[in-house]
């Protein structure tokens, strides 16, 4: 029997102790020991250049909580009964294929517990297996760790190093300039305009990848682990540099570049929604069925403060696919994707799209980032398309403020004329 992450703590959450969280943060990350120095795993492709194509659309394929194992061998959990004798880990390699095959993304981001290292008798040979359709795509792609990957024959270093050094892929170790920094496959992407244009050399989307870690290293704080500080530190900057970079030449711009964050632990905010502001389904049984860290690290803030982070996808709680909008950032999550990580029989596993579409100048030529949109995809029958949602727009703002204005002027008007008249 594999144990779920139910089985092993609880997942209740006190969100009432904001200040003494963070005074307890500050003590316990003074004398952190878990920081990884700069050390270099690099591949030569992992410096490819993304970019928009030629009609103006990037789109990400985000597949989350694979648990894969030892492929025909291991079977399914928590599949109808008339699956059970031959569901295994390749239904979950022939859903990445339907995925892929179904959107042709530009970039595929695995978020986290890709394979399911206790029950993998070779983690090396589990992540050929599992990234394998990722790979004969010659679609680019990318991974971050979840709480499993390191349970098996590699460790957590051992994990990021061997994805980094795969093929087709543009995961980074950490970055390279950072000398101290937690967690491994801490790094970022920028997203090019099209070719030819006057954006091709500007980074007009942006993407951050970040190590949530997997268990909590402090012997009084149980559960799930935390974004440290360190990390909050090199987002900073590199939002911070980005942020300048866009906004002088060539071509410099008023506003900032969207960014959209992938990592696999959600974080606390996620337990601030319920099903009259989020688009999506909530079904995690334990707690507030959210299951995050019991320490708020203060990244929601950090992101909020950054002020480019549109959205942020997570996995980890497979019976969660919801997105909802807290202080103009969207917390999402993809829903379970592999069949030999826990669900629910009948509901089917599934994998989360985003497109992000460019604007045409006046010239008609593409132009910077004009929304962010996502879908969910079944794997069932008719491969359903799901839950499409807006997630952000560059002129949502303008128009409100606009519609709102008139509105205003004709309720003043109206009230001028009826007093006067």
């Amino acid at each position: 029997m594999v144990l779920s992450k139910r089985s092993v703590f609880g997942t209740n959450i006190e969100m009432g102790f904001g200040f003494m969280v963070l005074v307890l943060v500050a003590l316990l990350f003074s004398f952190s020991p878990i920081c990884v120095f700069g050390e270099k795993h690099e591949n030569p492709q992992n410096h490819k250049k993304l970019r928009f194509d030629k009609n103006g659309e990037f789109k990400i394929l985000q597949v989350a909580d694979m648990h894969y194992a030892n492929g025909k061998s291991t079977l399914c959990l928590n599949v109808l009964p008339s699956q059970n004798g031959s569901c295994s880990d390749l239904n979950t390699t022939s859903f990445v294929q339907r995925m892929i095959l179904a959107e042709k993304p530009n970039l595929i981001v695995f978020t986290g517990d890709n394979i399911y290292g206790r029950d993998s008798s070779d983690s090396a040979k589990s992540m050929d297996a599992a990234f394998a359709p990722a790979i004969a795509s010659n679609i680019p792609w990318v991974a971050v760790l979840g709480n499993h990957d390191q349970e098996g024959s590699l460790s957590r270093e051992g994990v990021m190093k061997y994805i980094v050094g795969m093929k087709n892929t543009l995961s980074q170790f950490n970055p390279s300039e950072v000398h101290t920094i937690d967690g491994f496959g801490n790094y970022n992407l920028e997203v090019g305009g099209v070719e030819g244009t006057d954006f091709e050399n500007k980074s007009v989307l942006n993407l951050y990848f970040i190590d949530s870690g997997d268990y909590s290293k402090v012997p009084s704080i149980s559960g799930y682990d935390w974004i440290k500080p360190s990390q909050q530190l090199w987002f900073q900057r590199t939002s911070e540099k980005l942020q300048k970079a866009y906004k002088s030449g060539p071509m410099p711009q008023k506003n900032s570049a969207p960014g959209l964050a992938y990592f696999h632990i959600p974080l606390p905010e996620y337990a601030s929604f319920d099903k009259s502001n989020f688009t999506g389904v909530k079904l995690e049984p334990d707690g507030n069925g959210i299951s995050s860290a019991k320490v708020n690290s203060g990244f929601f803030a950090t992101l909020v403060q950054a002020g480019d982070v549109k959205a942020v996808f997570t996995g980890h709680d497979h019976l969660n696919d919801f997105c909802g909008k807290l202080t103009g950032i969207n917390l999402c999550y993809a829903g379970g994707f592999g069949y030999h990580a826990y669900g629910k029989a009948g509901w089917s596993r599934r994998s989360r799209v985003v497109v992000a579409r460019l604007e045409k100048t006046p010239e008609g030529a593409w132009g910077d980032v004009k929304s962010i949109n996502t879908w969910k995809r079944l794997d069932d029958q008719n491969f359903t398309q799901i839950d499409g949602q807006v997630l952000w727009s560059r002129s949502f703002g303008s128009k409100i403020s606009w519609n709102t204005c008139s509105n205003l002027l004709a309720f003043l008007l109206l009230n001028y004329v009826a007093k006067f008249s």
